[in-house]
């Protein structure tokens, strides 16, 4: 096993929001964490160009994966425009084999916007595609497929307002000071949301549905997944094989394992 998870999300600050104190948690356990978007954020700034709020998204989502000594990947689509084609299929393909993850972690397949949602896709078939020789793709394939889980969508609920359950829950109260400051690296976006949005509750906003979450499973604060399980894709839940008793299952039984 390389001990390497890529989480592969549609925007900077995506990965904050919904996954990065797994990604900690993972840190801890010796893991290597990759933190990659299919845009920079292009079009999240009701102040600057295109061109100048990418390079500033960039260097925030640098700046927060620095903070698990994390690498940062942009795969440099442009928001709203994402499409599961080939051109975006094989470059996240490609990425994959270049990383070389056990583990991905991706946005839900339903969500509040297309952008979250084709990226679930795209990165679903780029898994699957990561050990398909006669891709286009000049990397080398890898031998297993990754195993794969969805993050919870935005405020735990798809399109229609209906609760999405997780099947899996990660215990993240220990982590929640650094998920914290990963968000807080993104101010950018608060700009952008406190104008776009109508709100100023960037941070407090993760920290009440991760209470939620949290709420749950009897603990301060968690994130919920569900892995992705289809034909010949890993079985075996491996985040509960590697972080232990920080994992609970949705029937309310406790992982098997020590705290790391």
């Amino acid at each position: 096993m390389n001990k390497i998870v890529l989480g592969i999300f549609a925007h900077p600050d995506d990965a904050e929001i919904m996954a990065a104190g797994t990604l900690s948690l993972l840190k801890k356990a010796g893991w290597s964490v990759h933190i990659a978007t299919m845009t920079p954020g292009d079009k999240g700034s009701a102040e600057h160009s295109r061109e100048e709020i990418s390079i500033t998204r960039k260097a925030e989502a640098i700046n927060s994966a620095s903070l698990l000594e994390g690498s940062y990947h942009c795969l440099e689509f442009e928001d709203i425009y994402l499409l599961h084609d080939r051109l975006t299929i094989n470059k996240t393909t490609a990425l994959i084999r270049m990383v070389k993850p056990d583990m991905v972690l991706t946005a839900s397949p339903s969500d509040y916007m297309a952008d979250h949602e084709m990226t679930s896709k795209i990165v679903q078939t780029a898994c699957f595609s990561s050990g398909i020789k006669n891709m286009e793709i000049s990397e080398p394939c890898l031998e297993n497929i990754p195993t794969l889980y969805y993050c919870d969508p935005m405020d735990g609920r798809d399109i229609f307002g209906t609760a999405v359950q997780p099947s899996i829950y990660v215990d993240i109260t220990d982590e929640m000071a650094v998920k914290e400051r990963m968000l807080a690296s993104h101010e950018s976006q608060r700009s952008w949301l406190k104008k776009h949005h109508k709100m100023d509750e960037y941070i407090l906003a993760m920290k009440r549905f991760s209470a939620i979450r949290g709420a749950e499973i009897n603990v301060s604060f968690a994130e919920g997944y569900r892995q992705h399980l289809g034909h010949g894709y890993p079985q075996e839940n491996l985040l509960r094989e590697v972080l232990g008793e920080y994992v609970k299952l949705r029937d309310g039984r406790m992982a098997i394992g020590n705290k790391q």
